[in-house]
């Protein structure tokens, strides 16, 4: 305090001698309070924030003071700029000087006791007084507040009007664009509500942030489609800020309804029992929401560790197979005599290529669409749903994905239903189709077929051949129908709210968002990794096997993988049933196997971008 006395004292020196050698009279405080003592007190000047500084810092044309004295020389306008470069800058562009042309708000219309303004220490009653002054509706909404009476109650931690609206660099929300005004939202209550040490202290919610940019609403947001949802203050109000269980809260249980109405038009009162800020990872007081996420978790970890291990396997296996077998061919042995090794046979008719087509489609579709909003915290996720032309037309096309996928899904089930009972001779016959060897019901012989495949995995027995499905082929199919029960069934319980909650209670929809998210999770990550890798990526088959796009199956490789199948076919003699003399043109094969290969790409590159996000962006299930 020395310092700043003794420095000041020099500069004013300074300032005396340079008017006295120029010729005129120096303007000490004194001198002008000697005149203007109805302006402030001596005292109370001196003790000021400008005190120090005297008045002819701030009125710098009344240097000599006789000649203001005889009227020479008349106060200006003060230029607050000169000292104040950065809070005036912010004030420049904010909308204190833009929102009220026809009102000459300026500095001293804030600061109005300019001549005895003391130090404001971070006061924040001071300053929300000094807002109240002239915002009187918000300022009656923001007094009966949480926030409010936590200023008042000298609690450094609760927002004032400054720590929401800013200090001087105030945006105008009436002329903010769309997205800028759905961003302010939620913006300003993440600056505190984010710092968990803060809530803590305060005994606040310390995961609100983190719950929020977990849901629907946070994950549009932080994909950068804040108007397309609800933000912070569409539920809890911008000034009016209460604990819910204030009967005046928006947020309280005779107004929730209300609340939630403003967006969603028929919300009862079982929709609004959701969780808002439903914690996953709390057994405590998320009890079902946890244990929802443990069990989809253990689903994720066990499949994709057996699924997984099981292709390392194959892998190693097959390319010393395929060594084995070049070796053997390199020193002239015949591996297998086969008469017309490349004639064809037919394995899937036109009704299954389509369906594959669609099954193709749709999940594309859905991955492309849903992953961003998964990994809406990753930057590529951003890219990505900017490229799908924003979360409007994701939503679209992810719809669009769903309705196609219902489709193939009913045109299963009627497949299904027709080879279970079409021309049903006797009861008997039923189990028969059910589990014999044409159906992708699962039986005793994939047991057996697992445990030879394992086998020769390890190098204990020789590579076994299968009948018309193998034990992964019967899993796929299986998995179609689980996952339209998971995933389809969460998805439509998302895509229509309002119906489903108007029968069920709202924290069903907090189930669903974890069955639905983890669910999709694992199928897309199996479909790119495991099943990819058993249809196209396996060396006997890699860089792609085309029987999904045309149906033709090669004789050699008949024999050589499905020769149970072969065998059977032979004994029943249908076998020349599914010869065929016409194959698959050039034409056709090349749009089918640009669509495929196409198909591989962006399911390999959405495979490298969940695991980018995974290993080196920090997300977890």
């Amino acid at each position: 305090m020395r310092k700043v006395l003794f420095y000041s004292v020099l500069l004013l020196t300074l300032l005396w001698s340079t008017q006295v050698v120029a010729g005129g009279s120096a303007a000490s405080p004194e001198a002008c309070l000697e005149c203007h003592d109805d302006v402030t007190e001596a005292e109370d000047f001196a003790a000021s924030v400008h005190g120090p500084n005297g008045c002819v810092a701030c009125h710098i044309e009344l240097a000599d003071i006789d000649a203001h004295m005889e009227g020479e020389l008349m106060p200006g306008p003060v230029d607050c700029a000169r000292c104040h470069k950065q809070e005036f800058k912010e004030y420049f562009d904010s909308a204190h000087n833009f929102d009220h042309p026809n009102i000459n708000l300026s500095c001293t219309s804030c600061h109005t006791s300019i001549h005895d303004l003391t130090p404001w220490v971070g006061d924040k009653s001071q300053a929300n007084a000094t807002c109240e002054s002239c915002h009187n509706t918000a300022a009656g909404e923001y007094h009966i507040s949480i926030h409010s009476k936590g200023v008042a109650a000298g609690n450094p931690d609760s927002a004032a009007c400054i720590d929401c609206h800013g200090l001087h660099a105030i945006a105008s929300v009436k002329k903010m664009g769309t997205y800028d005004r759905a961003a302010f939202k939620t913006k300003p209550c993440m600056t505190c509500h984010a710092d968990e040490e803060m809530m803590h202290r305060n005994e606040v919610l310390p995961v609100a942030v983190e719950t929020y940019l977990h849901s629907y609403h946070g994950k549009h947001f932080h994909l950068g489609y804040p108007e397309k949802v609800a933000g912070c203050a569409d539920c809890h109000t911008a000034h009016e800020v209460l604990p819910n269980e204030d009967p005046a809260s928006s947020l309280s249980p005779d107004k929730l309804v209300v609340s939630c109405a403003q967006c969603h038009e028929n919300a009862s009162a079982l929709f609004v029992k959701f969780y808002s800020h439903g914690d996953m990872t709390d057994s405590e007081n998320y009890p079902i929401l946890f244990y929802t996420y443990i069990a989809m978790s253990g689903l994720l970890v066990g499949t994709f560790g057996v699924f997984w291990f099981h292709s390392l396997l194959w892998m190693f296996r097959g390319f010393i197979e395929n060594n084995e077998k070049k070796k053997a061919l390199a020193a002239g042995a015949v591996l297998h005599h086969i008469d017309n090794p490349h004639k064809v046979y037919r394995r899937f008719t036109k009704v299954h290529i389509f369906m594959h087509l669609l099954v193709i489609t749709s999940f594309l579709l859905l991955s492309l669409t849903g992953l961003p909003l998964k990994f809406a915290d990753q930057a590529w996720a951003i890219v990505l749903m900017e490229f799908l032309g924003g979360a409007t037309n994701a939503a679209f096309l992810h719809r669009i994905g769903a309705a196609i996928t219902f489709v193939y899904f009913g045109m299963a089930l009627f497949m299904s239903a027709k080879f279970l009972f079409y021309k049903l001779q006797y009861p008997i016959e039923f189990f028969h189709r059910l589990f014999g060897p044409e159906s992708l019901c699962p039986n005793l012989r994939d047991i057996r077929d697992v445990t030879a495949m394992v086998r020769w995995f390890l190098f204990l027995g020789p590579k076994p051949t299968f009948e018309r499905w193998t034990y992964w082929e019967k899993f796929d199919f299986i998995a179609v129908f689980w996952g339209m029960f998971a995933i389809g069934g969460s998805g439509l319980m998302l895509w229509f709210p309002e119906f489903f909650g108007a029968a069920l209670p709202g924290w069903v929809f907090n189930v669903a968002t974890i069955i639905h998210s983890d669910e999709a999770l694992l199928a897309t990550g199996f479909i790119f990794t495991v099943h990819f890798f058993n249809t196209h990526g396996r060396p006997e088959k890699f860089p792609m096997d085309f029987v999904v796009f045309n149906g033709e199956l090669p004789k050699e490789e008949f024999i050589e993988e499905r020769g149970d199948q072969w065998k059977r076919y032979q004994e029943e003699g249908v076998l020349e049933d599914y010869e065929m003399d016409k194959t698959s043109g050039p034409v056709y094969d090349f749009i089918l196997k640009g669509f495929g290969f196409t198909a591989v790409l962006i399911g390999v590159s959405l495979t490298l971008l969940m695991i980018y996000a995974f290993v080196f962006g920090g997300h977890h299930f």
